[in-house]
This record gives structure tokens, sequence and C-alpha cells, in this order.
């Protein structure tokens, strides 16, 4: 066999080889498409300045298509939502949820989401001051009763949607125990964070309550300034 025959024949083997080696690589590879379900994609809300979303949905179900090598390694995690709204204006706005809306890795194909039209309340969002109501617990010496306790600062600063803190007449602070206590006294206590979730303490967050204690005289049957019921 001539030299220029033998290297041919060298060459038509080593791309036989090469092509059996790319098509064992690309069969192992391929692999059937299969479906996985998100049950808590999470939603967030790109919204204008000054605007906070009421009551958001804050969840979706997404169902994404892959290949049953990616679905196995794909966190759930990653999967969320993005919706956009761009009118300050509105009260209420209808989004539509498409693909689009869908943060995924990009070897997925968006098959659904559930729901895939949600309702969006929009509210103004405000800040501002609202009274420091303080609470008190337990029982002080005998022979002294509770004056009207003050929170330094009186008022602490929140903010939120408008319609909701609207709605708040006062703050409250943790309970100030008054165990044991028989002279004026004073404690640092937090600020009980509105049950609104969406309102949120800016500041401050804790207090100076002081607490005057009176002596109580015989025959004093009269109610504290506070309002507390005398202790026997």
């Amino acid at each position: 066999m001539s030299e220029s025959a033998r290297t041919w024949g060298l060459r038509l083997l080593a791309l036989a080889i090469s092509v059996a080696v790319w098509y064992s690589v690309s069969l192992s590879d391929r692999e059937s498409l299969s479906e996985i379900t998100v049950d808590q994609a999470v939603v967030s809300y790109s919204l204008p300045r000054g605007v906070v979303v009421i009551e958001p949905v804050r969840n979706v179900r997404v169902r994404l298509r892959g290949t049953d090598k990616k679905i196995r390694q794909l966190d759930p995690s990653v999967v969320k939502l993005q919706v956009e709204i761009r009118d300050a204006a509105q009260k209420e706005v209808i989004a539509n949820l498409g693909p689009d809306n869908v943060q995924a890795p990009s070897d997925f194909e968006v098959v659904a989401i559930d729901p895939n039209v949600i309702r969006v309340r929009l509210d103004r969002e405000v800040t501002q001051r609202i009274p420091v109501k303080v609470g008190l617990t337990g029982e002080p010496a005998a022979g002294v009763r509770v004056g009207s306790p003050q929170a330094l600062p009186n008022q602490v600063m929140v903010t939120g949607p408008e319609s909701l803190i609207s709605k708040i007449a006062s703050i409250s602070t943790e309970p100030v125990s008054l165990d044991g206590h028989a002279v004026d006294f004073e404690a640092t206590v937090a600020v009980i964070p509105p049950s609104e979730s969406l309102v949120q303490v800016v500041q401050p967050s804790r207090v100076l309550v002081q607490v005057p204690l009176e002596p109580q005289t015989a025959g004093d049957g009269g109610e504290p300034k506070d309002g507390r019921k005398e202790r026997s």
C-alpha cells in the first residue's frame, strides 16, 4: 500500500472515531422533555415612586418544561415573577401574567401560570407621626399608685399605605413591668409594630418610658391619672 493511501486511511479512521465519539456524547446528553410545577413562585412588583400594593398576591404556580436532567437540577426558589406597574394614578390594576413575567433559567419553557390574571390594589405611600401609648403590666409596691406614664418621644414615624395608616390611632409599647416599684422609674422598651404588615415603624423603634408612682393616701378611692383602677 502506498504512503498516500495509508495516510488517507488513517485520516478516514480518525474521522470515523471522531464521529462515533460525538454521536455517543450527543446521545448520552439527549433526554426526553418533562414538566415541573413550582407551587410557590414569588411575585414581586415594580412600582412608581410613592406607590404601594395593598394585599399583594405573593405567590403563584408556574409550570415549566425542560429536559429531565435540567429539571433534576432546578432550584425552585430561582423561579420568580416580576409585575411592572407604571401608572401611579390607578387605584386598581388587572395584570395579565405571561412568560415575559417569569424569571427562570433559559433552559426552560413556561407552560402555564396559575392564576394568570391577578388584581392589584394600589395606594399612596405616606409617612406620618403616630402617638405612642404606654403599655403597663404587673403591680407596684404596696401603698403607691400609678400616675400618668409618659413616652419620650411621644410619637413615632411610620410609613405605609395611606388607607391603613389613617386607621391607626396609636402605637403601643411593649408592657412595662410595675412589679415591686415604689418610686418613679424609667424603662427603655420597644415599640410594637402595627398589625398591618405593610405599615412599618421608621423611627424610633424604642422609646424611654417614665412612670410616676404616687403615695396612696387613706380614703383615696379615685382612679389614677392614666385611667387604671386602683390596686389594693
